[in-house]
């Protein structure tokens, strides 16, 4: 084991930089009934001390909804968190604050959205973009009346929000990127040759909550498209958000559905930047938890990961996909629950080797991650 966080640290989350190292943040209990917001860069192999972002916060410590880490060109750290704002549940808002000495001060605390009411902002992806940072999120402010989870019967839809924000701390226009979606399903953004790309889970008034994608390209958002016709009728949140990786224009987005009353994770290919995605390919054992991610490997093969049930563990799989259909063999990277305890694992590619980190669920678990080289990990395109 390459990292070893302190009993009780969750929410682990990975962002690798294009010269090849990772920054790896998480939550982790501080003796005093509360939690710190820690960050961590690997290099040459090796993880730095882990460094605080942020203590003594309200901090909304959520199994599926979890802090992250940017670097933008030159070299600022931008880390995201969710923070309580009034007794609610589900009232929180995300905060941000930046850092132009790898995580020795921390300054500029903002948060992206402009809307301060006590709902639900969240499930933020972040990417460098044009010299400061694009956040994509989930916007509670319609839902009001207890943030429509069901506490007060709240009314109103979740919405998914665009902004940007510059490394001097100011914002730019927020711009409204799909009136109704899922509530609480992680969202995923990439660059790709053309712009942005980013991926979400939808709801539709007959609650068809299938995988979605937006665009900008050339200064302009497009209208959200249907990744692939699922069809997954459900009537509630699956909490099982979309994966993507980008190379250029090429593109390879992960998923979780349960359509026709059975679990499915699914991988496809897109050769233009997301505007267009090939057939579905199927990936999973049978018995997917979800929970997905998914990476570039080579030039025609992606790497996917899921949890996937077992008889007594659950476990974290991986399994390399050619954009042609063919599949490598499946490989069991950790032992693991479906309890929610377990999280979501997440895996970079960075300086020729995969980061992997996850959250061992026992008694004196915490967050993990461990490496393994890009040796022979290449699979055929077809």
């Amino acid at each position: 084991m390459e990292f070893s966080g302190p009993p009780g640290s969750g929410q682990p989350n990975l962002f690798a930089t294009p010269d090849g190292r990772v920054l790896l943040t998480w939550h982790e209990p501080n003796g005093a009934g509360g939690y710190d917001l820690k960050i961590a860069e690997r290099r040459q192999g090796s993880w730095s001390e882990p460094k605080t972002v942020a203590s003594a916060k309200p901090f909304f410590v959520n199994w599926a909804d979890f802090p992250s880490a940017v670097e933008l060109e030159d070299g600022t750290w931008v880390v995201h968190w969710l923070q309580k704002v009034a007794p609610s549940t589900y009232a929180y808002h995300v905060y941000a604050a930046i850092s132009s000495d790898r995580g020795e001060s921390w300054r500029l605390e903002v948060v992206p959205h402009r809307d301060r009411s006590p709902t639900e902002h969240g499930f933020v992806s972040m990417v460098p973009w044009e010299g400061g940072t694009a956040l994509v999120w989930l916007d509670g402010r319609e839902m009001r009346d207890g943030g429509g989870h069901g506490e007060d019967g709240g009314e109103g839809a979740m919405t998914l929000r665009f902004t940007t924000l510059a490394a001097d701390g100011s914002l730019g226009e927020e711009i409204l990127l799909d009136g109704r979606t899922c509530e609480c399903c992680q969202t995923a953004m990439v660059r790709t040759a053309r712009g942005l790309l980013v991926a979400y889970r939808d709801r539709t008034e007959e609650e068809i909550r299938d995988i979605h994608v937006v665009r900008l390209e050339g200064g302009r958002w497009t209208e959200p498209q249907r990744a692939a016709e699922d069809n997954w009728h459900f009537p509630a949140c699956p909490v099982n958000g979309p994966a993507l990786s980008a190379r250029g224009d090429a593109v390879a987005l992960a998923w979780f559905t349960g359509s026709g009353g059975e679990p499915k994770v699914y991988v496809a290919f897109s050769k233009d930047g997301g505007a267009g995605f090939g057939a579905p390919i199927r990936v999973d054992g049978g018995r997917p938890v979800g929970r997905v991610d998914v990476e570039w490997i080579s030039g025609g093969a992606a790497l996917v990961s899921w949890l996937e049930a077992g008889s007594e563990h659950a476990e974290i799989r991986v399994r390399l996909v050619g954009n042609g259909g063919k599949l490598g063999e499946p490989q069991v990277l950790a032992l693991s629950s479906e309890a929610r305890s377990s999280g979501f694992p997440r895996m970079v590619v960075a300086g020729g080797e995969l980061v992997f980190a996850w959250v061992d669920p026992g008694e004196a678990g915490g967050v993990r991650a461990a490496s393994a080289p890009l040796v022979g990990a290449a699979a055929p395109a077809n």
